[in-house]
């Protein structure tokens, strides 16, 4: 029996939704009662020292569930989706070796997009394309581009802004450099890298609720040393201008301490862009069929008996 698991494609389940929707709690809960241990799917979780700004587990919750794939680099250390991956899956493989229950649990969709279906590898591009595709917006504009590519290239183009030149660019460079379309590429990637059967549960709330415990979170985060965090990294070493050290709340009481933003404007900042950040969060989950959602409060029963089924293998 224990043989046969473990020819099958381990089952994740994948607990997403907006920041402070309540993924962390439900999780912990879901872990204790199915036996389960969580995947990090957080990019910010990932940094070591950056634990209040981030909303890390704190060390009892990690102590009372394991929780992996958090804490893997110092701030000034490379990180990116395909080292996520890579990561992973190896802890995957691990854990599915043992028979344990996998949750991985977060607000980042390219993250998790990266583990359970890889990432597009690009074609070569030829070098000068590029190039002259950017003469090219300089001289026609913008919408000259975008144009070509509704022709080329339909199914990229619906899904790129038409002011977004960088994208364009990037969709058209493939076909011209490959004669085949860039949503030609992604789709045969697509079906090429299934390696995990996934139940995704987006948690949902209205947005009323959801900006006040946001802005509650903020408050929270403060009083429990925030702003002292940040001041410690810097302490540390840590330049300004390193790329987790312009993440949300940190950049905001960067600049509180350059004296850049007073501290009312600073927290008023911290609160409308997280809002802002949930709002993106909600965008990309929201375009994933995949996700059923749920209303954590009022579902939490459905929700634990959909997660017992599919672990079952109902």
């Amino acid at each position: 029996m224990t043989e046969t698991i473990h020819r099958e494609r381990p089952r994740l389940v994948i607990l997403v939704g907006p920041t402070g929707v309540g993924k962390s709690n439900l999780a912990l809960e879901l872990a204790e009662a199915f036996g389960a241990e969580i995947l990090n799917a957080d990019s910010m979780q990932v940094y070591r020292y950056m634990d209040i700004g981030t909303a890390k587990p704190t060390r009892e919750e990690q102590e009372r569930i394991p929780h992996h794939l958090i804490d893997l680099v110092n701030p000034d250390e490379p990180f990116h989706a395909g080292l996520y991956r890579e990561i992973g899956r190896k802890t995957i493989d691990s854990l599915h070796q043992k028979n344990i229950p996998i949750l991985v649990v977060g607000g980042t969709g390219l993250y998790i997009k990266a583990l359970t279906q890889g990432l597009f590898n690009a074609p070569k591009i030829h070098p000068t394309v590029r190039e002259e595709l950017k003469q090219e917006a300089t001289a026609k504009g913008k919408d000259f581009l975008y144009q070509r590519l509704k022709r080329v290239d339909p199914v990229a183009a619906s899904q790129i802004h038409p002011h977004d030149l960088f994208r364009t660019i990037r969709a058209l460079e493939v076909y011209e450099s490959t004669g085949a379309s860039i949503s030609f590429f992604r789709s045969q990637h697509r079906f090429g890298d299934r390696p995990y059967r996934t139940l995704k549960i987006g948690l949902e709330m209205d947005r009323e609720p959801l900006y006040r415990r946001i802005d509650e979170r903020v408050e929270r985060m403060i009083e429990q040393g925030f702003l002292q965090e940040v001041e410690r990294l810097l302490d540390m070493g840590y330049s300004p201008g390193l790329k987790p050290m312009q993440s949300l709340g940190y950049k905001h009481f960067i600049q509180f301490l350059s004296k850049d933003l007073g501290w009312d404007e600073a927290v008023r900042r911290i609160k409308r862009d997280t809002r802002h950040y949930a709002k993106r969060q909600w965008t990309w989950f929201k375009a994933d069929k995949e996700v059923i959602w749920r209303d954590g409060v009022k579902e939490r029963g459905t929700i634990f008996k959909e997660v017992k089924s599919y672990l079952k293998g109902d």
